[in-house]
């Protein structure tokens, strides 16, 4: 089962406290608000040390982020390099919280896809305003919209990986090798 609802993972972390919660969102996501117990690895940490979580983990993970996009490409990666008990939060922290689930509450940070919304619309709303003065600059607009597309059709997104380094989003930045050393101990 590669994908589990909220409820679940509920009954899963109470019937086994030991079962390894791995949040793949930023460091300020994760301070913003975490579910107790979990490791913070953000994503691209995780494509950076994929073969190291793979030898140390050991029982069954459950890999969370905002919405369950992240989590799924990490899931994917993981699974890709031998680690088979992986399974994602489906619907993410949002899920998490609307159901009700406790969460362990720090600064408030916006997530990724909140500042990837501002973002692009901002520059659509410019690039559309200056259009009146300037008429080639329509083609901003149309090259985030673009952008846009492909990251809906490619499940990436170029913007929220650019976003995701600023340091507004890395606050004092994720402790990889304390991450791994707790996959270990776990």
């Amino acid at each position: 089962m590669s994908h589990i609802d909220a409820a679940t993972v509920r009954s899963l972390i109470a019937a086994n406290p030991d079962v390894l919660v791995v949040d793949v969102r930023t460091p300020a996501e994760f301070e913003s608000a975490h579910i107790d117990g979990a490791i913070n690895l953000p994503l691209d940490q995780v494509d950076a040390h994929l073969r190291r979580i793979v030898a140390h983990a050991g029982g069954r993970m459950l890999l969370i982020c905002q919405s369950g996009n992240r989590a799924e490409r990490a899931r994917s990666a993981l699974s890709g390099a031998g680690l088979d008990d992986v399974a994602v939060l489906d619907g993410g922290m949002n899920a998490w919280i609307a159901s009700g689930a406790p969460v362990n509450r720090g600064r408030a940070r916006w997530p990724l896809e909140r500042q990837v919304r501002l973002i692009s619309g901002s520059i659509v709303l410019a690039s559309v305003v200056a259009s009146l003065w300037i008429p080639a600059t329509v083609l901003i607009a149309a090259f985030i919209g673009a952008g846009l597309a492909f990251a809906a059709v490619t499940d990436t997104c170029a913007m929220g990986m650019l976003l995701a380094r600023l340091p507004y989003n890395r606050t004092d930045g994720a402790d990889v090798e304390a991450a791994i050393a707790r996959l270990r101990r776990i």
